[in-house]
């Protein structure tokens, strides 16, 4: 028999519980054909050798906002680990603009006021970018900071007359003016001045953040929250740009994308008595191919946790007397779950807070009380602060809760601080979810954090900050947990486990090649282990020296 591509002389971890070793594997039409003796004889239009280098499946992000990752890639970058205080911060902005022409955006991301002891401020950047409009992203994206000319450009004269925003805040000077920080809905006050962003724009972001991923070992992502621009999103075209994406070859990755829930629409009469509450033509969750299809529906109903807008049970330890807030009010939340339930739809609820995920939870039993649907696998994004009854309720409802476990290291001890040593031990809980039946997927919410999955599965494993303190370690999981979590639990969060996660006959024949095995080094190393070489439906995407 004749193959597309044998892959020999590796060290194969498949997740396959029938054959879970291999150290050949064959390729066919971009899938598993078969394993060693199968394969035995065979030749192929490519043969690579692997030298002994050990694979696991490819690994599949469950909730990372690509494009997004790949337009920060090309704006400045705010993060710590280049702007470690509030001056370097503005002294980056300075150098920035003068590289700008006078009337250019300058867009900045990345920035944590946990981390560089403050916002920065409108005043502050008018001086640093010398007249031109200047917007900052917060690294948790629910926040962000403008200056005198970005509020201008938006239409507030002076930074006077901006408005409260239902769902949102805009903090104010001792002057009543608005000093820069826009939290939330009121970032869209803003935001509109320079979105939706053009398409190109768009591709130039997917095919920097596709490159960035393949070399982590990337082979399926899932972009929560597409087509809103007052949003995650980028515009209305969010869905054409990655189409062209994949016609222009530089969307190598498998991509699951998420409309947001606000461009559903109610469509009126769909025969039957039935009516469409969805987008145009019915196109609902589960259309499209293996390179790229229509996902979950995303709604997010409450903040962040560093940035004290996640919707709590109670008030933050360090603000006693801030709990958070919703972002749409129960009764539409509920209305919206409904009918997307209703319609077809799978729902991915961002929930942080435990007031919020109690909401969501609430709203999940009430559509499947009303719209019976088998397997809906509903999923709640971050699951964040949970309690044990929680936990129970999201099993028995068969939702998939998808929690970042590189949030431990890179923002655990800004959670820590906002939450208090006993409302911490509920934080991002995976150990907890395991031993109650959830299925638990990998991911990382890049940018947000590093997207990298060997650094995500370090800290579901060693449940460590970055300042060195435990959060919740009896969340930890083993390396082999981590692993399935970012391969077969990733694959079931989208209704993909026939086909993804696993390196066996028939599945899609996509894995990473590693520097080491993670399931054999010392636990507190697999963050230092590299990705030699990615392959995904057989074909070469990235190889860093691995291959023969």
């Amino acid at each position: 028999m004749h193959l597309d591509a044998l892959y020999t002389n590796g060290r194969f971890t498949t997740l396959d519980a029938s054959r879970p070793t291999a150290h050949t594997v064959g390729v066919f039409a971009g899938r598993v054909v078969g394993l060693d003796d199968a394969v035995a004889g065979c030749t192929a239009d490519r043969v690579h050798d692997l030298r002994g280098a050990p694979a696991v499946p490819g690994f599949n992000d469950a909730h990372q906002h690509l494009s997004m990752r790949g337009r920060r890639l090309l704006q400045l970058d705010l993060h710590t680990g280049t702007v470690p205080t509030l001056d370097a911060l503005y002294a980056a902005v300075r150098e920035r603009a003068a590289r700008l022409g006078p009337d250019e955006w300058l867009f900045g991301a990345g920035y944590d006021q946990n981390k560089i002891g403050a916002h920065p401020t409108a005043a502050a950047l008018d001086e640093a970018a010398q007249g031109r409009p200047v917007w900052l992203e917060h690294v948790s994206c629910h926040m962000g900071v403008a200056n005198t000319a970005a509020f201008a450009r938006a239409g507030f004269t002076d930074r006077t007359g901006v408005p409260d925003v239902a769902g949102g805040h805009v903090e104010r000077d001792t002057g009543g003016r608005a000093a820069g920080l826009l939290q939330e809905t009121a970032q869209h006050l803003v935001t509109r001045a320079f979105r939706p962003t053009p398409v190109d724009s768009i591709v130039a972001a997917i095919a920097a953040g596709n490159d960035k991923g393949v070399t982590e070992g990337i082979t399926s992502v899932t972009e929560p929250g597409i087509a809103a621009a007052d949003h995650v999103g980028h515009g209305p075209a969010d869905l054409h740009a990655f189409h062209r994406a994949v016609e222009e070859g530089v969307l190598s990755i498998r991509t699951t994308v998420m409309p947001y829930m606000t461009v559903l629409h109610d469509a009126g009469p769909a025969g039957g008595g039935d009516t469409w509450f969805g987008l145009d033509t019915g196109l609902r969750s589960g259309f499209g191919d293996d390179r790229l299809k229509i996902g979950a529906t995303k709604i997010a109903t409450d903040g962040s946790l560093i940035g004290r807008s996640a919707h709590m049970c109670c008030g933050y330890h360090d603000e006693p007397d801030n709990s958070g807030f919703l972002l749409f009010d129960e009764d539409r939340l509920h209305h919206m779950i409904n009918e997307a339930h209703r319609c077809g739809w799978q729902v991915a609820a961002h929930a942080i807070g435990d007031a919020a995920i109690d909401v969501v939870l609430d709203a999940f039993e009430a559509a499947q009380a009303a719209h019976p649907r088998p397997d809906a696998r509903h999923r709640i994004e971050h699951f964040a602060v949970a309690s044990d009854e929680q936990v129970r309720r999201l099993v028995a409802g068969g939702v998939v809760p998808v929690p970042q476990g590189r949030f431990v290291s890179e923002i655990g001890d800004g959670m820590i601080t906002a939450l208090g040593p006993e409302r911490a031990t509920r934080c991002y809980r995976m150990r907890s979810l395991l031993d109650a039946g959830a299925v638990l997927p990998g991911s990382s919410d890049a940018p947000v954090a590093h997207g990298s999955p060997l650094l995500g599965i370090h800290d579901m494993v060693n449940r460590r900050t970055a300042g060195g303190a435990p959060l919740a370690p009896a969340e930890a999981v083993t390396a082999e947990q981590a692993l399935y979590a970012y391969t077969v639990g990733s694959a079931y969060a989208e209704h993909a486990e026939d086909r993804k996660g696993r390196i066996a006959r028939g599945m899609l024949a996509d894995f990473a090649v590693l520097s080491d095995d993670l399931l054999a080094v010392d636990p507190g190393r697999i963050g230092a282990l590299s990705v030699g070489a990615t392959v995904i439906g057989g074909r070469v995407v990235h190889d860093a020296g691995a291959l023969d």
